[in-house]
């Protein structure tokens, strides 16, 4: 069992293959293509993760700097899997202890 932590005021995640609702949960978990390729991070939270407007965006498409100002936009949300649904089947538990 992984632990991750989100702000309080999430969007609760979505059912698999339902729209993205910001909720942070697939970024906290893993790294996406794009994370992989600009920020070579290979496992764990995301750190272009964003809280903005209540719920979590990518940093690396709503404020892109270095590499990825270059990389044109649609590539950057094809590679985040904008419009895709939910990708992510983790089961969410807010117990704490």
């Amino acid at each position: 069992m992984k632990e991750i932590c989100l702000h309080a005021a999430a969007p609760e995640k979505p059912a698999f293959g339902a729209p993205c609702n910001g909720c942070g949960v697939c970024c906290a978990l893993f790294p996406c293509p794009l994370s992989r390729l600009l920020l070579r991070h290979r496992e764990g939270a995301c750190p272009a993760l964003t809280w903005q407007g209540g719920r979590y965006v990518c940093g690396l498409v709503v404020a892109p700097t270095g590499v990825a100002r270059w990389l044109p936009r649609r590539l950057r949300l094809r590679w985040i899997g904008v419009g895709c649904g939910c990708d992510c089947d983790a089961e969410i538990r807010d117990d704490v202890l």
